[in-house]
């Protein structure tokens, strides 16, 4: 069961924008853009509604990836679509609708009849035309992906104990580690028996593994759930992730811990972030 608090939050992370990015993927590859409408340019950045429709009017797109927490549809070459949903960000395919959609931010027209739109409530998600070279350095300054298996669990060890800062904390930046947010975060630790607030530097190395154990069992499985839905998050196709259920702590808060029974607990001290936790389990 899912506290009340929880069904407000939920951002896309990893394994929402990773199920959006193959969804798409599947769908879209190939698919040329015939023209380009934008309703709400203030979701748009590094680029003028005029330049934007300019420049993706005929693009053909070539795949659709993901990069943290943002889809990526690369046109061409040396265009990549920097997609970052946030709360309420959507990119749906399909027939094009009867009536617009007072929701939808940017609608791309493909060559087949179909539409892709980027629809956002809120309009917190951005959108973003980058270069080569400009994608390249914005990919740079992320953090490794977790799931990557170039990534060594000693590698993993030296990003946590190389700061002070809470364990939590350090594996929701994205400097640090890309795609993790609140809910992933908050179960891996769960799973691991560690407190969000303590010091990364003060982690063991083995418990630092046991987070990294936790994330790559996680997310896999919440990528094959396609992801967690509270209220927001849609799936290319409209659908809901079916996730929430297999949730240890993320909006459990005042649930008896899975683990031990203990009430689980919240609180807002690291940096504004709803964290829940066992007080028992948890060291």
């Amino acid at each position: 069961m899912i506290s009340a608090g929880a069904k407000r939050r939920g951002v896309p992370e990893l394994p929402e924008t990773e199920t959006i990015a193959r969804d798409l993927d599947r769908a879209i590859r190939g698919a040329r853009i015939t023209a380009v409408t934008v309703p709400r340019a203030d979701v748009l950045r590094a680029a003028t509604a005029r330049v934007f429709q300019r420049a993706l009017t005929g693009a053909t797109i070539t795949t659709v990836t993901r990069r943290a927490k943002s889809v990526v549809v690369q046109l061409g070459r040396d265009h990549h679509l920097v997609v970052t949903p946030r709360f309420t960000g959507a990119l749906l395919i399909g027939a094009p609708l009867a009536a617009p959609d007072a929701y939808d931010a940017i609608r791309f027209a493909l060559a087949d009849g179909r539409q892709l739109r980027y629809r956002d409530v809120r309009r917190l998600g951005t959108v973003t035309l980058l270069g080569g070279a400009t994608y390249a350095a914005w990919s740079e300054g992320l953090g490794p992906e977790p799931l990557d298996p170039a990534l060594t669990a000693a590698q993993f060890v030296a990003i946590v104990q190389g700061s002070r800062r809470a364990v939590k904390t350090i594996l929701m930046d994205q400097r640090r580690l890309a795609g993790i947010g609140n809910i992933y975060a908050t179960e891996a630790l769960w799973h691991a028996r560690i407190a969000p607030a303590r010091a990364g530097a003060s982690l063991s190395a083995a418990a630092i593994i046991r987070v990294f154990s936790a994330l790559r069992t996680i997310l896999p499985a919440a990528i094959a759930a396609r992801g967690t839905t509270f209220r927001d998050y849609q799936d290319a196709h409209g659908g809901r992730g079916g996730y929430a259920e297999q949730l240890q702590a993320y909006g459990r808060a005042g649930f008896p811990c899975p683990r031990c029974a203990t009430l689980l607990a919240t609180d807002h001290t690291l940096e504004g972030r709803r964290s829940v936790y066992c007080p028992r389990c948890q060291r």
